[in-house]
């Protein structure tokens, strides 16, 4: 089920750090019906002493996933999409093949790119001309740190570059493309931003709309030939928002996974002077409209944990963590603390945190992952508070998408903290909002009115 005159399937590939998805959607009795064809893990690797990702192994599975769709769909296949995590980007040689492994987001090499930038250009005109968040991650820092070889080159970013593999021409979706710091509140790139991190403007592909038919495959399997390459909202979050079926502009989210990004739907940027002091961001999301929102560490404060203490089983160690008492406003930790964002020892630097202000240190892992998702209910709460009153927005609902949106600890801590009904949202929450926005390329109708529809009707 695509459409009444059309039979055929659609494809969704979500890209992301821990795992790579690639679904298949085919209508069963004139419904539609999502299925999870295969999955497979994800990481970055250290190469030369700085993190990388495979993108070998990345590309491997994926098409792996793509020649399963192949093999399912015998009625064919319509379409296909591409959506993932955002900052990250492929350097392309003069023959558009890759020039190395990309750098992942988490690499140091950023953290002293990020100081360096600031002396050309300020944080705070760097933020007045892109209305985003300013973090380290972001693309202009990670452009800002290449080599001289690798900033003569061009570059598409990850999701972009798979579709462009295939037979798309390069491009940069607008919803991913905002992330990176190098897009002016206009919609364009801004050239004065460009400048100032010596990164080349002709290097740059073509900004498009999600929802853009950028081509048609033209890759290693065969049965998939002929089928549109669709730009989706490529940053994974974006298509996340999409896939949620709400109405009403009374709601707001929490894409809750290995970060926390708390936020909302606007029709234009908040750009005011409050919302660059709390560094609040405005991206791209479907529709033409900006996600306005704030990026929180999330599950990765407790994923690093686990890993630290050896441990696998979440649904366990969360069980465990609701026996214990609630941490008082006082000990809860700051969440935002860049010292929390490498990979590492995260319990010792949250009890490194603590000891900073005189609190005793936490050994046991269920009060760590309780004074963990105590405190992100708490800086939820406050976030959601500050963007009623920078959007003169009242909220009533919050929908919990992604990974952790199965947390029903957190969702409750969430809810009480709040004051406000916590929805559970569709786990995959992005695959659902990439193929929405697949329908609405298809239907030649990308408004944010008609992905919501179908966002709703996939379900």
């Amino acid at each position: 089920m695509t459409t009444p005159n059309d039979a055929r399937s659609l494809i969704a590939v979500d890209l992301g750090a821990e795992s790579c998805r690639v679904s298949i959607l085919r209508g069963q009795n004139g419904h539609p019906h999502i299925e999870l064809v295969y999955r497979f893990a994800n990481a970055p690797i250290t190469k030369n002493n700085a993190l990388h990702w495979p993108l070998d192994t990345i590309v491997n599975g994926v098409e792996e996933g793509l020649r399963r769709c192949a093999e399912i769909a015998t009625e064919g296949i319509r379409s296909i999409a591409v959506d993932g995590w955002a900052v990250d980007y492929v350097r392309l040689n003069d023959q558009g093949e890759p020039l190395d492994d990309p750098f992942c987001y988490r690499d140091a090499r950023n953290l002293e790119s990020e100081k360096s930038l600031h002396t050309r250009i300020t944080p705070e005109h760097l933020r007045e001309l892109s209305g985003i968040q300013i973090q380290p991650l972001n693309t202009v820092y990670q452009q800002h740190a290449d080599t001289l070889k690798d900033a003569h080159a061009r570059w598409v970013n990850l999701p972009e570059y798979l579709l462009y593999r295939w037979g798309a021409k390069p491009v940069a979706e607008k919803t991913n493309a905002t992330h990176t710091g190098l897009v002016a509140l206009d919609g364009t790139w801004c050239k004065e931003i460009f400048e100032a991190a010596s990164i080349r403007l002709e290097d740059a592909p073509e900004l498009v709309e999600a929802g853009t038919i950028i081509g048609e495959y033209n890759g290693p399997i065969e049965k998939l030939r002929g089928a549109k390459l669709i730009a989706p909202c490529c940053h994974d979050t974006a298509a996340a928002v999409a896939g949620i079926p709400a109405e009403g502009d009374d709601w707001a989210y929490i894409s809750s996974g290995t970060w926390s990004l708390v936020g909302t739907v606007l029709e234009k940027p908040c750009n005011t002077t409050e919302a660059a002091r709390e560094n609040f961001t405005n991206l791209g999301a479907a529709g033409g409209r900006f996600l306005f929102h704030k990026g929180l560490s999330g599950m990765w404060l407790l994923q690093q944990s686990m890993l630290q203490w050896k441990l696998t089983d979440v649904v366990k160690l969360v069980a465990e963590a609701r026996e214990v008492p609630s941490f008082a406003a006082n000990e809860l930790i700051d969440v935002d603390d860049p010292a929390l964002t490498q990979p590492g020892d995260m319990p010792a630097r949250i009890n490194a945190q603590r000891a900073a202000r005189n609190l005793s240190p936490i050994h046991e892992p269920a009060r760590m992952a309780r004074l963990i998702f105590d405190s992100l209910a708490a800086r939820y709460a406050t976030v959601l508070r500050s963007i009623s009153q920078m959007t003169g927005k009242t909220f009533r609902r919050i929908y919990v998408v992604g990974g952790a949106s199965q947390n029903e600890l957190l969702n409750e801590l969430t809810a009480k903290a709040t004051g406000l009904e916590v929805i559970r949202g569709a786990v995959e929450s992005s695959t659902i909002g990439n193929f929405a926005v697949q329908f609405a390329a298809l239907e030649n109708d990308r408004s944010a009115a008609n992905v919501s529809r179908w966002a709703a009707r996939l379900q």
